[in-house]
């Protein structure tokens, strides 16, 4: 335990300034229920909360909605499309989140080092 105590604040002086290139972006942030959040990030804490505005989530199809489809198409590769919704300003939990992606802009600064 003092081991990992050691080393967290290097890690986090680290991580602070990498972290901060983000803000303004936009991010692509998949969490461990399969939703994605794809909004502009505004700020980040310590817990690895990441607070997202102008945000979309996006679902993948229930397994309902996949046997359905399956069953009227006859097609057992069927492709459904993820549902969508506005959800604006919030928070995701970074004890949830898997993987974040980022967009490159063309008309901003060169790409982020990662």
């Amino acid at each position: 335990m003092a081991t990992e105590a050691a080393k967290s604040p290097a890690s986090n002086e680290r991580a602070v300034p990498w972290l901060s290139q983000f803000i303004g972006r936009n991010l692509r942030i998949h969490v461990n229920d399969k939703r994605m959040f794809v909004g502009q990030m505004k700020c980040a804490d310590r817990d690895r909360n990441i607070i997202l505005a102008l945000t979309q989530e996006y679902r993948p199809p229930t397994e309902s909605a996949i046997k359905s489809a399956i069953t009227e198409s006859g097609n057992p590769s069927v492709q459904l499309p993820l549902t969508s919704r506005y959800v604006g300003l919030v928070v995701v939990p970074g004890e949830y989140i898997t993987k974040i992606e980022y967009e490159e802009s063309t008309f901003g600064p060169g790409p982020v080092p990662l």
